[in-house]
């Protein structure tokens, strides 16, 4: 999946900075390695959800030959998926749904507490552990790049292509088996915005520049907020700085952006941001989860692991992740351990990785 280097031209915004505050000395945590998956996904084709039981994990296999002079090519993609018991320790292969047979691009998931739904540009598939079984969703009338849970509703915006960049959206209720389209965004458009769901709002970020590299009108927002109960979008303050790789996470007050070297929170309440402590590069490509307590954030680029306790407002360093080095990788929090798994190797591009391991931070 291409990613695009962002700039940003903002007005003036009022920041409430902070003083840096040194990197914390090593903090304990222990990583366990999974024994190899039975399904080995395309790079940027794979996701996963935690059940509360189980990690499911799915994707898109690529099922290549060789023609006469040796060269593969490929013949068509499948889809394939997996759920990874943790107490056990052990991997079972689903029966994925049949899903079309060619490229069908990134995926996004969410748990609903009853089933796992997941959504492409051209796929969109719901599992239920319960039965084994899948269903297909109605066809959604919009990309979903960025993909949340609000409890009720799965709600998608943005997304796109080479010359593409999308500023729609929809959301989809399970309990109808109905999508409904956004009202339209005052966002310019997206193919890889960021944020989060906070609990009454879906906070979104994009970037400055369309596809082209080109500034989008300033008349078009670079962050809004959308309230499914108001139907309704507003506009926030821009985030101070856009920088590849970075990703967004809600911590139950504060949406925090975390890049590399720039990290940042965002206070819905009062419309400002304040800057985080540097942390240093962690590398693009990150993957994080949040703790109930920390922002843990690990970069399968570098193997480095940070965790940010905004009590504190200090990083500390976690055990280095005992991996091959992969970017794209998926990853779940289960309420004591975060799973790291799959992705492709940064060395021999092409060579997809079906190992993964697990780390309990405290």
């Amino acid at each position: 999946m291409n990613r695009l280097r962002f700039r940003l031209v903002l007005p003036l915004v009022t920041l409430l900075l902070l003083a840096p505050a040194a990197l914390a000395a090593s903090a304990p945590g222990t990583w366990r390695r999974l024994p190899a998956a039975p399904i080995t996904p395309d790079f940027g084709a794979s996701t996963s959800v935690w059940t509360g039981t189980e990690m499911l994990a799915f994707g898109r296999d690529v099922i290549t030959a060789k023609d006469a002079n040796g060269a593969p090519y490929i013949v068509k993609q499948v889809n394939v998926a997996a759920a990874y018991d943790l107490r056990a320790n052990t991997w079972r292969r689903l029966t994925p749904p049949a899903g079309p047979t060619g490229a069908a691009g990134g995926y996004s998931s969410v748990w609903t507490g009853k089933e796992m739904l997941v959504w492409s540009a051209f796929d969109q598939e719901a599992f239920d552990p319960a039965t084994n079984r899948w269903r297909p969703l109605p066809a959604a009338p919009t990309t979903g790049a960025l993909v949340v849970w609000t409890g009720r509703e799965l709600i998608g915006w943005g997304g796109g292509c080479c010359g593409d960049a999308f500023d729609a959206g929809s959301a989809y209720n399970a309990a109808v088996n109905r999508w409904r389209k956004l009202p339209r965004s005052p966002l310019a458009g997206s193919q890889h915005p960021i944020g989060a769901w906070t609990g009454r709002e879906l906070i979104i970020l994009v970037g400055g520049t369309n596809p082209d590299g080109k500034p989008w009108p300033a008349r078009l927002a670079r962050a809004a907020a959308y309230n499914p109960t108001k139907n309704a979008w507003r506009r926030i303050a821009p985030l101070p700085s856009r920088e590849t790789g970075m990703l967004a996470v809600w911590e139950g007050r504060e949406l925090l952006v975390v890049g590399a070297p720039s990290s940042f929170a965002y206070n819905p309440r009062t419309n400002r941001w304040r800057r985080l402590p540097a942390t240093g590069a962690t590398g693009s490509r990150t993957t994080a989860v949040w703790t109930g307590t920390e922002l843990v954030v690990c970069s399968l680029q570098s193997g480095r692991v940070l965790a940010y306790d905004p009590r504190a407002n200090r990083w500390s360093r976690l055990p280095t992740a005992p991996l091959p080095r992969r970017v794209e990788a998926t990853s779940v929090w289960t309420g004591h351990t975060m799973i790291v798994w799959g992705g492709v190797a940064t060395k021999t591009w092409g060579s997809y990785r079906v190992a993964g391991a697990a780390l309990t931070p405290r």
